[in-house]
C-alpha cells in the first residue's frame, strides 16, 4: 500500500532509524551540525517540525531513511532523541529480499561505498551512525553549494556528481587542499564532459 507522504503524529528515535545508503559527506554532515548549533533553542522546534524525514515503514517494522541522511546524523550526533518522519510507503508486508529488491528497483536506496563500488544489500548499515565518509559526496555537496549545479529532484543526484567527480579529482587532493579539489570540481563541472548529469548549469568561458 502506496501512502502520500503521512506524517507520523508521535516522533520516532533517531538512533532507530535505518538508512538505505552507506555513505554521507561527513563535511556536509559537520556543516548541518554547526546549522543547529546555530539556532536558537526557541527556534529548533519549529525547524524539526519543518523538516520531515522521508521514509519507507518496511522490513521488521522499521523505518528506513531515503533522504536527508546527513541532517539525520548530524542531529543524532547532536543529541536529538526524536524526529518526525513521514511515510512515503509502506512495505511492512514484504519479507527481507523482497523489501530491498523493490527500495533499490524504485529508486529508494544507494549501496554504493565510500569507493564508488555497488555492495549487496547486506552492507547497509543497520544504524545511521554506521554511515561511512565518501569526500567525493562532501565534494559534490559543497560544489553545489557554491554553484557547481543546480539541485535537482533526481534522486541521489549529487552521489550522480559525486561518482563523476571521483574520475576527475584525485582523492589525495581532496585531503591535502580542499578548496583546490573544489577549484577543479568546478572547472570539469562546467565543462561539456558533465553534460549528462542531473542540475548541470552548462559550460561558461
Amino acid at each position: 500500500m502506496t501512502l502520500s507522504r503521512e506524517p507520523r503524529l508521535h516522533p520516532v528515535a533517531v538512533a532507530d532509524l535505518r538508512p538505505t545508503q552507506i555513505t554521507v559527506g561527513m563535511r556536509e554532515v559537520e556543516a548541518k551540525r554547526k546549522n543547529w548549533k546555530n539556532h536558537p533553542d526557541y527556534k529548533k522546534a519549529d525547524f524539526l517540525g519543518k523538516h520531515l524525514i522521508p521514509v519507507i515503514w518496511g522490513h521488521d517494522e522499521r523505518y528506513y531513511v531515503i533522504d536527508h541522511h546527513h541532517l539525520s546524523l548530524a542531529l543524532h550526533q547532536e543529541g536529538v532523541k526524536h524526529i518526525a518522519v513521514t511515510v512515503v510507503a509502506d512495505l511492512r508486508r514484504l519479507d527481507e529480499a523482497a523489501f530491498w529488491f523493490n527500495l533499490d528497483n524504485r529508486g529508494w536506496m544507494h549501496p554504493f561505498d565510500a569507493k564508488g563500488v555497488r555492495r549487496g544489500y547486506k552492507d547497509v548499515p543497520k544504524k545511521i551512525t554506521g554511515l561511512v565518509d565518501d569526500p567525493y559526496r562532501s565534494l559534490a555537496g559543497e560544489l553545489r553549494r557554491i554553484g557547481g549545479f543546480a539541485k535537482d529532484t533526481t534522486p541521489f543526484s549529487e552521489f550522480l556528481w559525486a561518482d563523476f567527480l571521483r574520475r576527475g579529482v584525485k582523492r589525495k587532493l581532496i585531503e591535502a587542499d580542499f578548496d583546490k579539489a573544489l577549484e577543479k570540481a568546478m572547472k570539469i563541472a562546467r565543462s561539456g564532459d558533465a553534460d549528462y548529469l542531473p542540475g548541470w548549469c552548462g559550460p561558461v568561458s
